[in-house]
């Protein structure tokens, strides 16, 4: 008897968050466009994200992490 393997487990939204932040750094760090859309594609081809998150929450954990407007974190 063959044991069904599941090819897109749940992933956590602590999960979800790091790999958003990840892929954005990812990309900015290419010189790549590295907002919500881009971000959000790279999550379903790459990284088979499953809930994949809309593009305005990625947007909303980019803003809550300072990763917006061409920045790489909080600054002090």
């Amino acid at each position: 008897m063959k044991a069904e393997i599941d090819l897109k487990p749940q992933w956590t939204k602590r999960e979800i968050e790091e790999a958003v932040t990840f892929v954005r750094l990812e990309l900015y760090n290419r010189d790549l466009p590295c907002g919500p859309n881009p971000i959000r594609k790279r999550l379903e081809e790459f990284y088979h994200i499953e809930p994949l998150p809309s593009e305005r929450t990625i947007a909303r954990l980019l803003s809550r992490h300072g990763l917006t407007h061409r920045r790489t974190g909080i600054y002090e």
